[in-house]
């Protein structure tokens, strides 16, 4: 893929503010990267109206895509998947599935998302089931990247097996590490820790040809103790939104600080510079953009409450992941294991096979 062409489909009628963030962050994006181009789909007059409001209605960096429904945040699956077929998000996937966008990005309701997102573009081969991945700030100032956060609440051994390739793949692909660190979030980092699944887990890694640190507690998640850690999505689920409550009352409690009084606000003043870098670190905006792994296509997520720095960042996140191929690195990672596996297991039956015949 040529770094001067670029196409980002967006589903720009999804989110909890929609158009004004959408269209926006797409137009100040396009300003920053001209060799990025976007798709907009959604309803065309709308979307046309928000761009004259914008003063960019006649330019060359959008297209518009039409699409008469739009999915609601609380529309279950089944209405999204089967009764709205037009919708902007079905219009945003198909436009990947149909070659005419690399990528594609969505801030709508995250289970119809991701249930339209499989149905039009399929899994990867090898892969039973797509997961959401992202990136959290750690001490290092770099970022840990966790998956599943919330797309498989019940998980087998294999399926979490599959996470950690396609998580290893991800951060092959974006940050260029050959062989990125996997940890598997556990109560404990003995080997005798953890229900059944997590130990078949860890077995399953400790023979797939990852670079397998082991288990991780919750805390190695900030202290960047390992590149990639794989859980379930309930479990990562919860763990995410703990962090981003946990960031905002850090941030609140900092500006109630510094209204307390003359003597607060002179102090706030003088550690304003560092206060900044510290809020900038743990602002979650920055990390938004979360990748739908195990699909025929790139597809992000944004958060629903994303405002327009927000949306952008996913924006950047989608860019980048076309920019280094992240697709092609998945599949060929996934391809790679599969096969190292397979022949890990026909050396075992080969040694069982002979073993038994010697005690013959």
């Amino acid at each position: 893929m040529s770094i001067s062409n670029i196409r980002i489909a967006i589903d720009c009628m999804g989110g909890d503010v929609g158009l004004p963030v959408t269209v926006a962050a797409a137009y100040q994006f396009a300003q920053r990267y001209p060799d990025t181009r976007f798709l907009l789909a959604g309803d065309a007059s709308a979307i046309q109206s928000q761009l004259a409001h914008m003063g960019c209605a006649q330019a060359d960096w959008y297209q518009i895509l039409p699409a008469s429904e739009v999915v609601l945040m609380d529309d279950p699956v089944e209405v999204a998947l089967r009764r709205k077929k037009d919708s902007s998000m079905r219009v945003a996937a198909q436009a990947v599935k149909d070659g005419l966008a690399d990528a594609c990005i969505s801030a709508g309701n995250t289970g119809a998302w991701m249930a339209i997102s499989r149905y039009v573009l399929k899994t990867l081969d090898g892969i039973d089931r797509p997961a959401i991945a992202t990136s959290i700030p750690n001490q290092k100032g770099g970022a840990t990247t966790m998956l599943d956060l919330g797309a498989n609440v019940d998980c087998t051994a294999q399926h979490l097996l599959q996470f950690a390739i396609m998580g290893s793949a991800l951060v092959s692909a974006l940050y260029g590490r050959p062989r990125p660190t996997v940890g598997l979030l556990n109560i404990g980092e003995e080997v005798i820790k953890g229900n059944e699944v997590v130990k078949q887990t860890a077995e399953l890694l400790r023979n797939s040809g990852l670079n397998f640190y082991g288990n991780v507690e919750g805390d190695d998640i900030c202290k960047g103790t390992v590149d990639v850690i794989v859980c379930d999505g309930f479990v990562g689920n919860v763990v995410l939104k703990s962090m981003e409550g946990l960031a905002r009352m850090v941030s609140a409690m900092m500006r109630a600080e510094f209204k307390r009084g003359p003597l607060s606000m002179f102090a706030g003043l003088l550690a304003s510079p560092v206060l900044n870098r510290f809020r900038g670190k743990v602002d979650n905006r920055r990390y938004n953009g979360a990748a739908l792994l195990g699909l025929r296509g790139i597809v992000i997520k944004s958060h629903g409450s994303a405002d327009v720095y927000a949306f952008g960042c996913a924006l950047q996140r989608a860019r980048e992941a076309v920019h280094n191929r992240l697709l092609d690195g998945t599949t060929t990672a996934i391809h790679d294991l599969r096969r190292s596996l397979q022949e890990a297991e026909a050396l075992q039956r080969a040694t069982s096979s002979d073993i038994s015949g010697r005690a013959a």
